[in-house]
């Protein structure tokens, strides 16, 4: 019998791309007879023809499959909602909808899964991306790296193949905040590797803005390390220590009689705002870790579906 892979590919506004994937995806089913294809395409909210086009494609290639999501609910939970449709694959394939992660990558990442692999981590070695978005990639995978409780693997993201028993330990996973790799190397399993040049997108913008990329860099520093809030613990020991260290120092000028010259104005503003900046920063990290405990106390699902094209 045909081992059965599957690809999870969350879809948002991405007309353009399309057509493209389709026909990429395509020649690779068609390159690999060996195996039993299908890919799972989850409509994250689209207001363009993505929906219509993907069950247009469903009815010329049945090894395309549609989740239509009822309206738009991020990239994570569309991945999520892809992998909770996968029930019969033996192994996914997540990626994203752009083609920046090349298709044609996909069988030697099935290689290695046939080869005894569980977690297959697509890793890139070089990017075409430039401008702001590339310096902000480089420096959020340098800064996670070390704010990290656990050890996640840099210059990766969502590209990569799970074994049947990942996708499990996925699924059982509830929470709302997601962060992909960071979840992927959290679960364990036999991994290997697969290097590759990652490329600019095929057509169109992109639809991760800025401020959703920022968010997504949040989730992953707020799941994956108490880090800052040590820092806050750190700081209000060095800024008390400072504190009784001046107090002391004027006490005691004060018990032998030494006169102490008045401070300024300007000190002691500088003083104040220095303070009150170190406690509203702390308000802020508390109020980040507090709104995702928020999050998960509601028990809100992740997604919900509208309908299914091809699946059962």
């Amino acid at each position: 019998m045909k081992p059965a892979v599957a690809l999870v590919i969350p879809v948002y506004n991405e007309e353009a791309v399309l057509p493209e994937l389709f026909r990429r995806l395509a020649g690779v089913f068609d390159s690999q007879p060996a195996v039993a294809w299908s890919a799972i395409l989850v409509n994250d909210g689209s207001r363009d023809r993505s929906s219509a086009m993907i069950a247009e494609q469903h009815g010329r290639d049945a090894r395309f499959k549609l989740v239509d999501l009822s309206r738009n609910f991020g990239f994570q939970a569309a991945l999520a909602a892809g992998l909770e449709s996968a029930k019969a694959a033996d192994a996914v394939v997540t990626m994203d909808a752009d083609l920046q992660d090349p298709p044609e990558l996909i069988p030697e990442m099935v290689a290695k899964w046939q080869a005894g692999a569980e977690v297959v981590r697509a890793v890139r070695r070089t990017r075409e991306e430039t401008g702001l978005r590339r310096v902000a990639f480089d420096i959020f995978h340098k800064l996670f790296g070390a704010l990290s409780d656990y050890p996640i693997e840099p210059n990766s993201g969502t590209y990569g193949l799970l074994a049947r028993p990942a996708i499990d330990a996925f699924n059982q996973l509830n929470e709302r905040n997601r962060f992909f790799p960071g979840l992927r190397a959290w679960v364990g399993f036999v991994r290997a590797e697969v290097l590759y040049d990652r490329k600019e997108r095929a057509a169109g913008e992109p639809q991760q803005t800025f401020s959703r990329l920022v968010r997504y860099a949040l989730d992953g520093v707020f799941s994956f390390s108490y880090l800052p809030l040590r820092a806050l613990t750190y700081a209000g020991l060095f800024v008390g220590t400072c504190g009784f260290v001046l107090g002391l120092y004027y006490v005691i000028k004060r018990l032998i009689d030494i006169e102490t010259a008045p401070t300024g104005f300007t000190t002691l503003a500088a003083l104040v705002l220095f303070l009150g900046g170190v406690q509203l920063i702390g308000i802020g990290v508390v109020g980040e870790y507090l709104g995702r405990v928020y999050d998960e106390v509601k028990r809100r699902p992740n997604f919900i579906v509208r309908r299914r094209i091809g699946l059962e």
